[in-house]
């Protein structure tokens, strides 16, 4: 229920359909009527009036469709909704499978496949840079480099084909040497699209933090501090945390998903043991770990130490960032004598929140870093794809460099162009479609 619900008709018939329905107070048919106007009257059904409603009329292919296309504006009761609806199926309108109005802007080439997915993204947004991602992505984004990368090989494979017509007079259409130097800067562009997807889709999803630390260090104070809310147990006895917790925060316009973690110690309690595990598994996983140590127990060979290890759990792109807690109980002047040889250290308390803007400024400052581009790749589908052809180009590169026939050089060309279009939709499958447009929901 709402104060207003739209009611969206498209199809061939669509306007025939809805003219049996809708009863303009100017007394025309909408068969009649130009596109991008709008229509007040009444909706008729078994000589009953259901609602007075505005009717948008949108004329194929100047429509989200491509098709004609009526967007029915009703009061929102769901008695008034389903009426409506029940009369557009009595008068030959049948209901729209999930995605299916998206699905038909595609196949009648409104869009391609990749700005189709960045609809669903759009609709799931929940802050600025998913929202700013899904965008761009709808408005073209890679996609377009996509096509030029692939209109330039797909012009090398044609002439290495019609070569294969002239195979009898050992002629070379294609320049060799140029296409090499072509497969080199796909390479270099996928190679860029492909390492921008941990970022991407780690922001699409929400960027993972792990807070690590020694029993009692604080993590859950810390996590609490930072979601401004109770969330975890927070308690002087050692070892409480025996399972992660996760939630998420939006820091000006990235999301960050925080993991509380088990103490780190050795321990002969089984359940603490696993939680422990649980742990360390969380910080290959992270992009990002904190390592929250005691300012006022913690000695600095200690924390080195520490940083090292879990450091040599992580990828070398990930960020590990040492965290001095309860430094409420020190001076500036003792932090600084007494963890200056701890790099990139930051002081806070978990406790009173002293710190907590330096240590967002750094989670911030991170993910700005690794941003240098615009262009993410956030969509697991396009990766794989993206995958597929650069290792096609690899076999290029190496048939090139052995001098193998033409007709075998084509081949993995064609295979590359293939992998290209999946991501676009210019080759792709009845069961893909239904798997990306099922995602949808009803009406879009």
């Amino acid at each position: 229920m709402s104060a207003i619900a739209v009611i969206r008709v498209t199809g061939n018939d669509a306007i025939t359909i809805v003219d049996c329905v809708f009863k303009a107070k100017s007394g025309k048919k909408l068969k009649d009527q130009k596109g991008y106007t709008i229509h007040f009257g009444e909706i008729i059904h078994n000589e009953g009036i259901i609602d007075e409603v505005l009717v948008s009329l949108f004329r194929g292919p100047h429509s989200y469709t491509g098709e004609d296309t009526l967007e029915i504006s009703c009061h929102g009761s769901v008695f008034i909704q389903q009426a409506i609806l029940q009369a557009l199926y009595q008068a030959g309108a049948s209901p729209a499978k999930a995605g299916e109005f998206t699905l038909r802007s595609f196949l009648n080439g409104k869009m391609d496949l990749s700005q189709a997915e960045a609809v669903a993204d759009l609709i799931a947004s929940e802050n600025k840079s998913t929202h700013e991602l899904a965008l761009k992505q709808l408005r073209g984004g890679y996609s377009e480099k996509i096509k030029e990368l692939r209109s330039s090989l797909m012009n090398f494979a044609a002439l290495i084909e019609l070569e294969l017509d002239f195979s009898t007079e050992d002629v070379e259409f294609a320049d060799r040497t140029q296409l090499k130097v072509l497969v080199d800067y796909i390479q270099e562009v996928i190679r860029k699209l492909l390492d921008s997807f941990s970022l991407g889709n780690a922001i699409k999803t929400g960027i993972p933090v792990t807070i690590a630390g020694k029993p009692n260090s604080g993590k859950s104070t810390l996590l609490n501090t930072l979601l401004q809310e109770d969330r975890a147990i927070v308690s002087d006895i050692e070892g409480t945390t025996r399972d992660t917790i996760e939630d998420e925060i939006v820091l000006k316009g990235y999301s960050f998903r925080f993991i509380d973690t088990a103490g780190l110690r050795a321990t002969t309690d089984t359940i603490e043991h696993l939680g422990i595990e649980r742990s360390y598994a969380k910080i290959k996983e992270a992009d990002i770990v904190l390592y929250l140590f005691d300012a006022r127990k913690d000695s600095p060979d200690e924390v080195n130490d520490q940083v090292k290890a879990l450091e040599a759990l992580m990828p070398s792109d990930k960020l590990l960032i040492p965290l001095g807690n309860k430094t409420d109980e020190l001076n500036e002047d003792a932090w600084q004598v007494k963890y200056s040889g701890v790099k990139s250290a930051i002081p806070i308390s978990a406790k009173t929140g002293k710190g907590i803007t330096l240590l967002e400024d750094a989670l911030l400052n991170h993910v700005q870093s690794l941003r240098q581009s615009d262009t993410l790749v956030t969509n697991a589908r396009h990766a794989d794809a993206l995958s597929k052809a650069s290792e096609s180009l690899d076999k290029v590169l190496k048939g090139l460099a052995l001098h193998i026939p033409g007709d075998l050089l084509s081949a993995d060309i064609r295979d590359a162009l293939d992998a290209l279009s999946e991501i676009t939709g210019e080759v792709t499958s009845d069961e893909v479609l239904g798997v990306i447009f099922g995602k949808f929901c009803i009406g879009k």
